[in-house]
């Protein structure tokens, strides 16, 4: 059995307003015949006669009259769905997914989100979180967002946006006899106090620590595990932390070194901060499947206007969380 169109319904319900076919396909811009055809192949589609044709006039059957109020409420729905749609369209309503990594919604997401909620506050925002970038390709790949934000996907064929270089810091407790060395007395101080980095660090110097390391379906575990390799160790775990989050107030905390992005690093932090030597750095980007609709690209804009990522440098190693 066919299902009806809702070209049919709107049909039906012309005739039933106007009382009658010719006057109903004036007002459609149709044909007699072509309205006629499709009242027929209606009624064919629920089973029975929902007109009944009279000399000068037209009467709706008993199953007219039932099914008449859900055609107009499927007509109506129909209208607001279209209107929802014009609304979007415009930015002025709708739902955008957005997936990232942990860090980018430790990071630079939030001041984004307060910006895009200001402009747009009929837009909503589903935020989905994946601790490892490969995760998110998968999940960007499988539909379950409009848009992804994290390191430069592998193999992409949609469009991608870079957004920017993450620059990583290194984190020790405050008291770290480390923070003794001439390059971090008072400039550290106030790194500490504005949340910045300031003084380096060869990562080759703490291979003899244990560090706050990560989970192992976290990527930024790979990171850590590739920047050490470079430097000739293999990091000792003295805790692994799930979220990313916790890496630094752990370091903070005595635990170990931990290295992590440097924009989630808040103000106010007591914690060392040491710029690695060489840097350790990774592209972020914002892409989409296909064709990005007006909500995506108005998002994406305003990442790239808002993020706070650090410029652009030459080397950037390869990174996954």
């Amino acid at each position: 059995m066919a299902t009806p169109t809702l070209r049919q319904l709107e049909y039906l319900a012309a005739v039933v307003d106007t009382g009658s076919f010719t006057r109903a396909a004036e007002q459609l811009h149709v044909t007699q015949p072509a309205l006629s055809h499709q009242i027929r192949a209606l009624e064919t589609a629920l089973g029975g006669p929902l007109l009944e044709r009279l000399p000068r006039s037209v009467r709706l059957t008993p199953t007219g009259r039932a099914v008449l109020p859900h055609a107009r409420a499927a007509l109506a729905e129909a209208d607001r769905l279209q209107a929802v749609a014009r609304r979007a369209t415009g930015l002025e309503e709708g739902e955008l997914e957005v997936a990232a990594v942990y860090s980018i919604s430790l990071g630079i997401l939030p001041p984004v989100l307060r910006a895009w909620h200001r402009r747009h506050p009929g837009v909503r925002i589903r935020l989905r979180e994946y601790a490892h970038a490969d995760r998110l390709q998968e999940a960007m790949a499988a539909g379950r967002a409009d848009l992804a934000i994290g390191p430069a996907p592998e193999g992409w064929e949609g469009p991608i946006r870079e957004l920017g270089v993450e620059e990583f810091t290194v984190v020790l407790a405050a008291d770290d006899p480390l923070a003794d060395d001439s390059r971090a007395d008072d400039g550290q101080r106030e790194g500490r106090r504005e949340g910045r980095t300031a003084g380096s660090v060869a990562l080759g110097a703490l291979a003899d620590r244990a560090w706050v390391h990560y989970a192992p379906d976290n990527g930024l575990a790979d990171l850590l595990d590739q920047a050490c390799a470079r430097a000739g160790f293999h990091p000792r775990a003295a805790v692994r932390a799930e979220q990313t989050s916790a890496a630094p107030l752990l370091a903070a905390a005595g635990l170990g070194p931990a290295l992590v992005p440097a924009d989630i690093i808040p103000p106010q932090f007591d914690g060392l901060l040491l710029r690695p030597d060489p840097p350790i750095r990774r592209t972020l980007t914002a892409y989409t499947r296909t064709r990005p609709d007006p909500l995506t690209v108005a998002f994406a804009e305003l990442l790239a206007e808002r993020a706070r990522i650090n410029p652009a440098a030459a080397e950037q190693p390869a990174g996954h969380g």
